[in-house]
């Protein structure tokens, strides 16, 4: 088990330098605008950057307009953050809106298939292009991206849910290809996926029957899980799926 995330500006293993900004892509849904707040809480970040297809971003945080599936819009929102960037977090993300996911194969749909990706796995990848040039490339940084364990391979023993499970095994791919690159030009980076377990946001609404009650987390909950997994982290770690425990998840 991990320890506890105390969130008293100490830093944990981020402070090595003072960590000047951060940015949380998907700031205005439940997750992102949790981690968002929490990092404008620390006095360690002289800046922390909401980025939201809205530009909404909670109370201490610069709020920036861009979409995950807009190169362009992603990078004038990186032009406004500015470097150095230390830790990047894409916590945006889509499930069902429109589409549940599929319960067989004959369910499968390319436009169900295409907006999962687009989202799930095309965002984060265009975020990655657009912000990790801000990086430092001395010293340790982190990029991070919200996944799920049932993006797996390994671990997926139910099947079903074909859009979503591809998408975020395309996301884990496309962190672990950009760990092997980084790890040549920035050795501090870490690039990883965090799976924040149930969380109770209108993603996972509709599929919170069952869930027990200790085992479904309420945002500020998830956020400060996460974020002690992010300070526990080290270049070893990187190109790995990670849980809100701190447990590495099989590819």
């Amino acid at each position: 088990m991990i320890a506890p995330y105390h969130g008293d500006g100490s830093g944990g293993k981020l402070s090595g330098e003072r960590v000047m900004r951060a940015v949380v892509i998907g700031a205005s849904g439940g997750i992102g605008a949790a981690l968002a707040a929490r990092l404008a809480a620390e006095d360690r970040y002289e800046a922390v950057f909401g980025v939201s297809r809205s530009g909404r971003a909670p109370d201490g945080v610069t709020g920036l307009k861009a979409d995950v599936t807009d190169l362009a819009s992603l990078e004038a929102a990186a032009a406004a953050v500015g470097a150095p960037l230390d830790l990047c977090i894409v916590a945006s993300g889509v499930l069902h809106d429109g589409f549940q996911p599929e319960r067989s194969w004959r369910a499968l749909d390319a436009d169900h298939l295409q907006r999962d990706f687009a989202v799930n796995a095309m965002g984060p990848a265009l975020a990655a292009r657009a912000f990790l040039p801000l990086a430092p490339r001395e010293g340790r940084a982190v990029f991070a991206a919200l996944s799920a364990r049932v993006g797996s391979i390994g671990d997926n023993r139910l099947g079903g849910w074909h859009s979503y499970r591809a998408s975020k095994a395309a996301l884990n791919m496309i962190l672990k290809t950009l760990s092997v690159e980084l790890a040549r030009t920035h050795p501090g980076m870490i690039c990883v996926g965090l799976h924040p377990g149930t969380v109770d946001t209108a993603l996972s609404e509709p599929f919170q029957k069952g869930v027990a009650a200790e085992k479904l987390f309420a945002p500020e909950q998830s956020a400060m899980r996460l974020l002690t997994v992010i300070d526990g982290l080290i270049p070893a770690d990187s190109g790995g799926v990670f849980d809100w425990r701190g447990e590495w998840i099989p590819e």
